[in-house]
């Protein structure tokens, strides 16, 4: 049995012979044991500050009961793992009991490793919502409480805005540099909204490449592709009934993009390997920091799901432009982080803040975050005046090389709107010339499609894929 150090295990159950033998196995097993012949008995050892890593608590007991014992165990100990001992044919008592807050049960009579099993499973689950909390918490720091820290007229009528629409279901395109806050302002829309209790669901386009983007956005079935072992739920039927948040909707691939119109016009889509529809209530917030207006009119973004996300747009300002706001947030992520990590770190404001002022942010809200967190852990302000005073020139060698190209571009003065990676560009215009010479060849053979394949000289399937991946229509 597996050994754990200072997990101390409380056993209750009236039957002497299986207190002693559960207490038995346990100590072969390495944990420290106590045990209760009754409810009150166990009740009074948790009162008096014992420390219980775990209870094993039978359901039929005189006196106090089992679901009694639990109930009053969950007002002393709302973490504690409670595993339950049912006999046969306690099937609706067993459902009580879980329903109460019990952790797992066991069916007696039961084996040693049923006994192991149970009592790892709970540990491991008390292990990982303390876990989550502590994630939660760090959230709160990073993220949700700097949600609207803002000393600016332009970021005041960004609140405004979201307060209007935070409660309809309408469809929202946040768009705005990157490091903006756009992230922050969909979870805004979310929590000031009546699904703040329903999910909200995080995708980024960009992260993925369009294969696995298509499954992680609309899950597939069993044997759809090599490896799907198992069926898999997509983040569209996660985020039912709450929010997902589509975040660089920019990137995505015009096949994916065919699919999404789909969600957006019936609120329905087909798994990958589906035959059948799934249905889904989704509200759909989308950002990008692409012109999206461009994007259309170059052809590799649909233009009915530009008008369909962009219902309610707003457009978050660069921090250069709200100077108002630089100060303003270098105080409050100061005292954040000096909170997170227990220290005490202050600052010149007559010599460090019309550095930050003049310093032009190209990284926004989450740079200014990042140099304040870096200064709390390491202490160093002569490091920041280095950086805001250089304009940025310290930093790692391939954020600077970013910033050297675009200075060039810029010296041969031309509009750096118009410059997109090479990556990028040559996808774009594959794609564009795919879709063109398919559409040629369609319209050449009056859409007969095995006519077209046979000029292209591809398989039939083959086109009706690309057909698909490009979004074409009659």
């Amino acid at each position: 049995m597996m050994t754990s150090d200072k997990i101390r295990i409380l056993v209750v159950d009236d039957d002497e012979s299986i207190r002693r033998y559960i207490a038995k196995l346990l100590v072969q097993g390495g944990y420290d044991v106590m045990t209760a012949s009754n409810g009150k008995d166990a009740l009074n050892e948790l009162r008096t500050g014992s420390d219980i890593s775990l209870a094993i608590l039978d359901i039929l007991m005189p006196e106090m009961d089992g679901l009694e014992t639990l109930g009053e165990i969950r007002k002393i100990s709302s973490d504690i793992p409670i595993l339950m001992l049912s006999a046969l044919g306690q099937t609706n008592i067993i459902v009580k009991a879980m329903k109460a807050g019990a952790t797992d049960y066991l069916v007696k009579p039961f084996e040693e490793e049923e006994l192991e099993l149970a009592i790892i499973k709970s540990l491991e689950k008390k292990k990982l919502l303390t876990e989550i909390s502590s994630l939660k918490k760090q959230l709160r720091v990073d993220e949700l409480k700097g949600e609207f820290i803002y000393n600016s007229v332009k970021m005041q009528r960004v609140k405004d805005l979201v307060e209007q629409v935070a409660d309809t279901d309408v469809s929202v395109l946040i768009e705005g540099e990157s490091g903006t806050g756009k992230e922050l302002v969909a979870r805004a829309l979310h929590y000031g909204s009546n699904m703040r209790d329903k999910p909200f669901v995080k995708v980024n386009c960009a992260a993925l490449p369009h294969d696995l983007l298509e499954s992680e956005l609309f899950g597939y079935e069993r044997g759809a592709f090599t490896g799907a072992y198992k069926a898999k739920a997509g983040k569209f039927e996660l985020a039912n009934n709450g929010t997902i948040f589509l975040d660089e909707i920019g990137e995505m691939d015009l096949g994916i993009q065919s699919k999404l119109l789909q969600v957006l016009q019936e609120g329905t889509f087909s798994r990958l390997g589906g035959k059948q529809d799934v249905k889904v209530n989704v509200r759909v917030i989308a950002a990008t920091n692409r012109d999206l207006r461009k994007a259309v009119d170059q052809g590799i973004f649909r233009e009915d799901i530009y008008y369909r996300l962009n219902v309610v747009n707003i457009t978050i300002p660069p921090l250069c432009e709200r100077k108002e706001d630089i100060t303003y947030l270098f105080e409050y992520f100061l005292d954040a982080y000096n909170e997170k990590y227990g220290k005490s770190i202050h600052v010149e404001k007559d010599s460090l803040y019309p550095l930050c002022n003049a310093y032009p942010w190209p990284g926004n809200v989450r740079e200014l975050k990042n140099q304040v967190k870096r200064l709390v852990i390491l202490g160093d302000i002569n490091d920041l005046m280095k950086y805001l005073k250089d304009g940025g020139s310290h930093m790692p060698q391939e954020k600077q090389q970013a910033r050297d190209t675009r200075a060039e571009t810029l010296e041969v003065e031309t509009n750096e709107d118009d410059v997109i990676p090479l990556k990028i560009a040559a996808k774009e215009a594959s794609v564009k010339a795919e879709r063109d010479m398919i559409l040629r060849a369609l319209r050449g053979t009056n859409w007969n499609k095995k006519r077209a394949a046979h000029l292209l000289q591809i398989s039939y399937k083959a086109l009706l894929y690309k057909i698909k991946e490009c979004g074409i229509e009659k």
